[in-house]
């Protein structure tokens, strides 16, 4: 797989911008405040967590290829899992670090609809507390 990994760095940045900007102009309370006024409520309060399917909405009119790779994750996390990913586990999927490499490798195969390599990658996707090999 290590040929997979300079394709991928180049499309991190470029993913990222589309995911802060997609978070950014769906959910203003998100921005930063003054330490003055106090802190912003949190985004995982009960209630508050945006409705999956609107996120995936937004991603798909950004960047359709990264909505078809999200979609192929939270099919390969509920599959191996045995639950379903919360809105604020995929948004950390896709902005922490540089992103998840297995959920960037299954946006990239399904921008290459390449079947076999998101086969491939849908088998690597770790549940929480679940340790790397």
């Amino acid at each position: 797989m290590k040929n997979r990994t300079a394709p991928m760095s180049r499309l991190a940045p470029r993913l990222a911008a589309v995911v802060l900007a997609t978070t950014s102009a769906a959910l203003p309370v998100w921005g930063q405040t003054s330490p003055a006024r106090g802190a912003l409520l949190s985004s995982n309060a009960d209630g508050e967590e945006m409705p999956l399917d609107d996120y995936l909405g937004l991603l798909q009119r950004i960047a359709p290829a990264a909505e078809t790779g999200a979609r192929a994750y939270l099919a390969a996390f509920q599959q191996r899992c045995g639950r379903s990913m919360r809105t604020s586990e995929l948004r950390r999927a896709l902005s922490q670090g540089g992103g998840d490499p297995v959920l960037l490798g299954l946006i990239r195969a399904s921008h290459l609809r390449d079947a076999a390599g998101e086969a491939q990658w849908a088998q690597q996707v770790r549940c929480p507390g679940e340790s790397t090999p």
